[in-house]
């Protein structure tokens, strides 16, 4: 199938994206790489009159350190992510979730404010930004807030995303010290969607002690979960950590599990507690010698 007709406007800087979108509000949609809207453009399921790219707009694309922070950018490219040694150094997670989306063409094209913008509650990068306590920049012709990736989203493709604004960058904080990340997602082929999946992330002092640790589920519900289970590890030996037992709490902290006629909700439950004890074996056996 073919989309709706739609008028498209290309701009080249951030400004004319802001005119662009006070201007047209509720009329207009971003478009970043395009991976998820065109298709859902394709099937009718969505309908647009404007099309905002902000493909070319390089002012989006960049990558920096800034106090303490690694500022992405949300023109980016997932590519540029998942190889940069840059990114693996600095936020771990971040390189290492991003070979989980789709396949390589997918990558190539899909950006990560894209991913964040759609809030596909089976996404990689909304859970990578909540588990590391990510912020978001949000700007408009009327000016810039931030809001934490934790109160950013609020629904199955939703978010605080004012009609006219427009995610500009992410802050991913640089977790020091020794830490381990882990990721871990089923789904029924390599590229589908992931039928649930878990991130980690564990610092530990110099004698082994959590420090800091959180995990997030996605695919699981309508927006990612931040698990409560993981916060209490603080003050725990990393090594005394049991994988499975961590993993039937932070399942019992799930409410309003999704269901379809292929997953039943008792499915996911059971694949979302392997899942994360997986990610959390996988933090915890990177922790081995790592210090950044």
């Amino acid at each position: 199938m073919k989309p709706p007709p739609f008028d498209y406007h290309r701009p080249e800087t951030v400004d004319e994206v802001l005119a662009t979108l006070a201007e047209l509000a509720d009329h207009a949609k971003v478009l970043a790489g395009g991976q998820s809207l065109v298709p859902m453009l394709n099937l009718r399921l969505a309908r647009f009159d404007h099309l905002i790219d902000i493909g070319r707009v390089s002012e989006l694309a960049t990558i920096e350190r800034r106090n303490g922070d690694l500022v992405v950018g949300a023109g980016v490219r997932d590519r540029v992510l998942e190889l940069d040694p840059s990114i693996a150094e600095a936020v771990p997670l971040l390189a290492a979730s991003t070979p989980y989306i789709g396949h390589f063409q997918i990558r190539n094209r899909g950006t990560i404010g894209g991913s964040i913008a759609h809030a596909d509650p089976a996404a990689e990068y909304p859970a990578v930004a909540i588990a590391l306590g990510a912020g978001f920049e949000l700007a408009s012709a009327n000016g810039t807030r931030n809001v934490p990736a934790a109160a950013f989203f609020t629904g199955f493709w939703t978010t605080v995303l004012e009609p006219d604004e427009l995610l500009r960058a992410i802050s991913f904080p640089v977790w020091g010290g020794r830490c381990g990340f882990g990721v871990a997602e089923f789904a029924r082929r390599h590229g589908d969607f992931a039928i649930a999946g878990a991130v980690a992330a564990v610092q530990v002092d110099d004698t082994g002690s959590i420090t800091r640790s959180a995990v997030t589920a996605f695919g699981v519900g309508a927006t990612p979960v931040a698990i409560g289970a993981a916060d209490a590890l603080v003050g725990t030996g990393a090594a005394d950590v049991d994988a499975a037992e961590l993993a039937e709490q932070a399942v019992a902290e799930l409410d309003d599990v999704s269901e379809d006629p292929q997953v039943p909700a008792a499915y996911r439950r059971r694949v979302a507690a392997a899942v994360i004890a997986d990610a959390w074996r996988r933090a915890n056996g990177d922790l081995e010698g790592a210090v950044r």
